[in-house]
């Protein structure tokens, strides 16, 4: 499978929409519209408003298209929801469209800004949608005479990876899975299942890059399934989860499938945010980001003077976190404590009568301001203004043995402030970590724009009130 190419095909295809559907709708505009004739084509293509349009149009459809999420999972598309997804986006390109560019011509009816709209939404829809049938069609057909597969693991070898295998082998119309092997939690080669055997859970990385993984199936037994947690943060974003569906899933609701002749697998998400929102919520964390730095420079300079003054040691700490994906990085923070504050070991702060914190760093911690630092790190792309406090290895290791489910908080970018942080505060124990959890979850199952702005809001209010620890 080439995705690269297949994604090409759309975007040169788009292109081509955009502009002809541009071109005919400007001689409509002129020959009609205007009232002018069809002799007078010549005066049409020497309008450089024609030519403008022939450049802007399509950079911003594809930008639309990008920003809307069209160019990713190119080989799961459906025809059905294609249809839906391109009408609605063709109509909302359409208003801007019309609004920015083609509200103040001169009309002799009103009536005729709505055949102007009618006109180009159509023609725009009709030959954007066309090609991507067709190019689509030709996808899933492909798909169901496995010349395009996904290449898929089991994971589990009991008789539900079993079922699993057989019921994908017997399927009427494939769903596309080629099947490379199965892995294990005891790495024993098991006799009866005749798919190769590819490794073990803890290999899983390594395995998803040598195979080109791209669906995973977890078909562990009950008495396994505490392990789904690892394999879904081991997995990354960029390979599709499945978990075989009981009947308790069927009767709440949470099997949604568009192939009715498949088996009924529950699909892991891995996008939390739609594709706009993730990339609005990565330029507001840059705006945001410079803003703060450009006007808090003063503080900086102040609170940088008052640290090293006040006590013997570097104004700022960094120390190693546990981020995206799992990925270890540098968190900044400005000094709160004495310095070999941890020469015994790693140790959790106990609040505002720990000893090692210093008389500056009690302040600086209740208003937030030993943190400001870090939107050195969200610029650098390892941490966002919002998002779940990142924790050190020592620590996780810990809450994991009591809420494997922690691992899961790796799938998104640890924030300067996050949910936890509102409605917990600093923790200062594994246990509080473990409650601190199931808010930063919620967060986690629950993303957008609007909840990062509440949970900002109510951080500003906890910095003004002093009420952090």
């Amino acid at each position: 499978m080439n995705k690269k190419l297949q994604t090409i095909k759309y975007v040169i295809f788009d292109v081509l929409s955009s502009m002809i559907a541009w071109s005919l709708f400007f001689i409509f505009r002129k020959t009609s519209i205007e009232s002018g004739t069809f002799e007078d084509i010549n005066a049409v293509f020497a309008d450089n408003n024609f030519y403008y349009g022939l450049a802007i149009i399509p950079l911003f459809w594809l930008t639309l298209y990008y920003v809307q999420g069209y160019y990713q999972n190119i080989y799961r598309k459906s025809r059905l929801k294609d249809f839906f997804q391109t009408f609605l986006t063709c109509f909302l390109g359409v208003i801007v469209i019309f609004f920015a560019l083609l509200l103040d011509d001169n009309v002799t009816t009103y009536k005729n800004y709505y055949l102007s709209f009618f006109i180009l939404f159509s023609l725009h829809f009709v030959l954007t949608y066309l090609p991507r049938l067709i190019i689509t069609t030709i996808k899933v057909h492909n798909v169901h005479n496995h010349k395009i597969y996904f290449p898929t693991i089991i994971v589990g070898d009991g008789e539900k990876a079993l079922k699993i295998y057989t019921d994908l082998q017997n399927e009427e119309i494939t769903s596309g899975n080629k099947i490379i092997g199965y892995i294990n939690k005891n790495g024993k080669k098991n006799d009866f299942f005749s798919l190769q055997y590819l490794g073990t859970t803890n290999q899983l990385t390594e395995i998803i890059s040598q195979y080109k993984i791209e669906e995973i199936i977890i078909a562990l037994e009950q008495e396994e399934e505490n392990e789904i947690f690892d394999i879904i943060c081991l997995a990354g974003q960029d390979v599709e989860i499945k978990i075989p569906a009981d009947r308790k899933d069927i009767l709440m609701g949470n099997v949604k499938s568009n192939a009715i002749f498949n088996t009924p697998l529950i699909t892991v998400t891995q996008g939390l945010m739609a594709p706009w929102q993730q990339i609005l919520k990565r330029i507001f964390d840059i705006l945001i980001s410079l803003i703060a730095i450009i006007i808090l420079s003063p503080l900086y300079l102040i609170t940088s003077i008052i640290v090293y003054t006040t006590s013997k040691g570097p104004i700022f700490y960094k120390q190693e976190r546990i981020g995206y994906k799992g990925k270890p990085f540098y968190m900044h923070k400005f000094r709160s404590m004495y310095t070999n504050a941890e020469s015994n070991g790693p140790m959790l702060s106990s609040g505002d009568k720990d000893p090692r914190i210093t008389p500056f760093g009690r302040f600086m911690r209740k208003v937030r301001l030993d943190e400001i630092p870090q939107f050195y790190n969200v610029l650098k792309g390892t941490m966002s203004i919002v998002g779940p406090r990142p924790e050190r290895q020592f620590f996780i290791d810990q809450i994991v043995k009591k809420a494997p489910e922690y691992r899961l908080l790796h799938r998104i970018k640890p924030g300067i402030t996050s949910w936890g942080q509102v409605k917990y505060g600093y923790a200062e124990s594994v246990d509080e970590m473990v409650e601190r959890l199931k808010y930063d979850l919620i967060y986690l199952e629950n993303p957008s724009l609007s909840t990062d702005i509440k949970i900002l809001f109510y951080t500003a209010v906890i910095i003004l009130q002093g009420r952090g620890k």
